[in-house]
């Protein structure tokens, strides 16, 4: 076989494969469609080569386990071991969550993933009367350490870890594990899990805020520098793309708008007084794996490059601990359908194998079903199990990176992150990410990508299966899992139960003593893990911080 060794002779012998075999054979046999895109309408090339990608070897990939890490963080990733698979799990009461937990740690899950109702992602009791109706729904109510109690009973906190996805009260419901997991005899040294603790995503795409972004910002490093010392086995941040690209965007603007928020909170640490290499081992992130497997693959290296070359480059990060990206991925919710909701099954294989390819440290596989309701524990299981077969059965785990090398895949890697750094160029020019979030230069690109998506579909240039092509006759959906209003009573019974039983008197010292602590400039959380051993409120807490810090109001874009 001719070694084609140059760049001459590669481009001139494809554009006589172009003119002379495609061009003419397409003139007879025409493509399936004018024009192929990417899922974020990236146009995509018939064929891929050695000139789409001109990046030098040892810079731009290196091997695993080296910098800048795009062929993965661990030397042998998962020859050594699989990925962490964490469910997300969450409903009801802490005793209906805590029975799921235990059955699905039962079924081989190796973490846990806690799903918290409404109420307390934006720190209100389930007796508040703005809680009406949403108690335990989309996860599991928490109003007191009682409740955080019940929801690990049997649960070895030394052995297991724990993802806790919750961001204005995140501090709190820290606290809370922190004091459990004592009460189990576990030191908080050796507990290991993660919060998410991402509130500028909450600005961008979800909502779940409290506080303005200034006070925010401050419980955020608090948290940093608190578990640098007391909790060094946790992860003090999750920076969250998953939700900006369920909320629509492109896999570019996920990850240059998540860097960007990741650059804001390095920034944040480092005006706190804090040293880089002290916290920026301990950040995490959390991405979306989406159903354009390729290019999400793509996806997962470019953020990983471009993320060490920002430590090493803009901050100075001295270990190679700081530089590198370790992320959590959970399929992409958005992409489920309630009709034929068997499908989405496959979905969710494709998304499982997007993330594995890309070298995920930890995944969720969403439920079949989730686009309806709850997930039922049969649906669950199948999810799961979907993890299961990847890792043991498909062989994608055998070798390191193992797309590496594909004209194709590095060709997106270098477009994606370049698309990512341009974005972040443009958030550094505005004045940084809360300024960015402020003007609503952030939601509205977004909502711009999400709403071409959205076009595209309705006028069946995008398919859909089951949706707006190969659509059937269904019958209506049985055995979904539903939470009716007897949760909420049982929830609001057993929370007036523990303030019954509680010294209120220390309860109100303990609120007393954070409200002074947040007037000043303590580290809040000693002052959250005393007021929470004392069995105050989420609700409590929250409050008593709105009455010094106030609350966000959103920036109305349109």
């Amino acid at each position: 076989m001719e070694n084609l060794t140059t760049e001459n002779e590669i481009s001139e012998r494809s554009k006589e494969w172009e003119e002379n075999l495609y061009g003419k054979f397409i003139q007879k046999k025409p493509e399936r469609q004018k024009e192929f895109t990417s899922a974020s309408f990236h146009p995509v090339n018939p064929l891929y080569t050695p000139l789409d990608t001109t990046e030098n070897y040892n810079d731009s990939l290196s091997f695993p386990g080296e910098y800048p890490f795009t062929r993965g963080i661990q030397p042998t990733m998962y020859r050594g071991r699989f990925w962490t698979m964490r469910q997300y799990a969450g409903f009801g009461t802490a005793k209906e969550s805590n029975n799921r937990y235990r059955y699905l740690l039962k079924q081989g899950q190796s973490g846990l993933s806690v799903a918290f109702d409404l109420p307390t992602q934006i720190g209100y009791d389930s007796d508040d009367e703005i809680a009406y109706g949403e108690v335990g729904k989309v996860g599991v109510a928490i109003d007191t350490l009682a409740d955080i109690e019940i929801l690990f009973d049997q649960i070895p906190l030394d052995k297991v870890s724990t993802s806790m996805t919750i961001n204005a009260p995140a501090a709190v419901l820290l606290a809370m594990y922190i004091v459990v997991a004592e009460k189990q005899g576990v030191k908080k040294d050796q507990i290991m899990g993660t919060i998410q603790n991402d509130i500028l995503k909450e600005y961008i795409a979800r909502g779940t805020y409290i506080y303005p972004p200034k006070p925010s910002m401050r419980l955020i490093t608090n948290i940093f520098d608190f578990c640098a010392r007391e909790v060094p086995r946790w992860n003090t941040i999750s920076i969250s793309g998953y939700h900006i690209r369920e909320a629509g965007s492109t896999a570019s603007q996920e990850v240059g708008f998540t860097l960007a928020n990741g650059i804001a909170y390095v920034s944040a640490a480092l005006n706190a007084g804090l040293d880089v290499d002290s916290f920026a081992k301990r950040l995490s992130f959390f991405f979306n794996s989406h159903n354009d497997l390729l290019e999400e693959v793509a996806k997962f290296r470019a953020a990983r490059r471009l993320w060490a070359k920002i430590m090493k480059e803009r901050f100075n990060a001295k270990s190679p601990k700081s530089m590198m990206l370790r992320f959590h991925t959970q399929t992409a919710g958005s992409t489920l359908t309630a009709q034929q909701v068997d499908n989405n099954i496959v979905r969710v294989t494709v998304q499982t194998l997007a993330a594995v390819l890309g070298g995920t440290q930890s995944l969720h596989t969403n439920s079949k079903d989730e686009a309806l309701a709850l997930p039922t524990e049969d649906s669950v299981r199948v999810a799961l199990k979907t993890q299961q077969i990847v890792a043991e059965e498909s062989g994608v785990a055998n070798t390191i990176d193992p797309l590496a090398g594909s004209y194709y895949i590095e060709a997106m890697t270098d477009r994606i992150e370049k698309e990512a750094e341009d974005y972040i160029n443009k958030i550094d020019a505005i004045g940084g990410m809360t300024e960015a979030i402020d003007s609503g230069f952030v939601q509205t690109e977004i909502q711009k990508a999400a709403y071409k998506f959205e076009m595209e579909v309705e006028a069946n240039e995008r398919v859909i299966v089951g949706v707006n092509k190969y659509v059937i006759e269904e019958q209506e959906k049985k055995d979904l899992l539903k939470i009716d209003m007897s949760v909420q009573e049982e929830q609001i019974k057993f929370l007036n139960k523990v303030k019954s039983k509680r010294d209120k008197k220390e309860v109100e010292n303990k609120l007393n003593a954070l409200r002074t602590a947040a007037e000043g400039n303590d580290n809040l959380m000693p002052f959250i893990i005393d007021a929470v051993k004392a069995y105050a409120s989420v609700g409590e807490v929250c409050n008593t911080l709105r009455e010094v810090f106030g609350e966000y109001k959103e920036t109305v874009v349109i």
